[in-house]
């Protein structure tokens, strides 16, 4: 995440709170402490990221660096970026490449890395920002290169409130720890995300819907796409 040109206050104030979330959520992460995470979401970006046979993977808004090294594992050259330099020293410090790197660097050209797969692992919380970078990203990308991109799915997520496009705020509930910061983050509609993708020149070639093994309820929904 990163600031924009004249950026709303829910922009502006995301890496403000990542900033004093950045300890409480390495260790949520590392605890195991999201349900969701732990049963169904990690496996299920790891699984769509390893079809495509990549040799080079970035994942962009890698957080503490966990699916860096889970890929790794599996004998990939992967690198992870984000825009918190305290996430990005807890993710060095546990082993791998990683970078403090904005949208904006993105954005303007300042960070130039070529991969065969960019991923997005629930990244994208703004909304200007968002929709910059997704048009930015075929520059970090090699000839017939995938971005994959996992988010909550709008319908389970949309829970109570209306179903349309708008600012929510993270309640960090059930999350095991305390932190000190809301969050905010851009909630947009199924029909919202296939439209970012489609203005940005994207092809949606799958979307999967991995499924919570308790509530049979989608868990996240993963696009995978590539570019016209």
């Amino acid at each position: 995440m990163s600031s924009t040109d004249n950026p709303s206050p829910h922009e502006a104030s995301i890496l403000h709170s990542w900033e004093q979330n950045a300890d409480a959520w390495a260790h949520t992460v590392r605890d195991g402490h999201i349900e969701s995470r732990r049963l169904v979401t990690d496996r299920a970006i790891i699984e769509a990221v390893l079809d495509g046979h990549p040799g080079s993977v970035m994942d962009l808004g890698c957080g503490e660096g966990w699916l860096v090294r889970a890929l790794a594992d599996h004998g990939i050259k992967a690198l992870g970026v984000d825009a918190i330099p305290e996430l990005i020293a807890r993710a060095s410090e546990a082993g791998g490449e990683f970078h403090v790197t904005s949208y904006d660097d993105i954005i303007t050209g300042r960070w130039q890395r070529r991969v065969d797969t960019v991923v997005c692992n629930f990244a994208l919380l703004g909304k200007d920002s968002v929709d910059k970078l997704v048009a930015a990203l075929p520059s970090l990308l090699a000839r017939g290169g995938r971005l994959i991109v996992q988010t909550v799915h709008p319908l389970v997520a949309s829970r109570e409130q209306v179903y349309e496009d708008g600012w929510r705020q993270e309640s960090w509930s059930g999350f095991g720890r305390a932190f000190p910061a809301p969050a905010p983050w851009y909630f947009r509609t199924l029909a919202s995300w296939i439209a970012l993708f489609a203005n940005s020149g994207w092809h949606v070639r799958e979307m999967r819907e991995p499924l919570h093994p308790a509530t049979g309820q989608p868990a996240s929904v993963i696009f995978v796409l590539q570019r016209r």
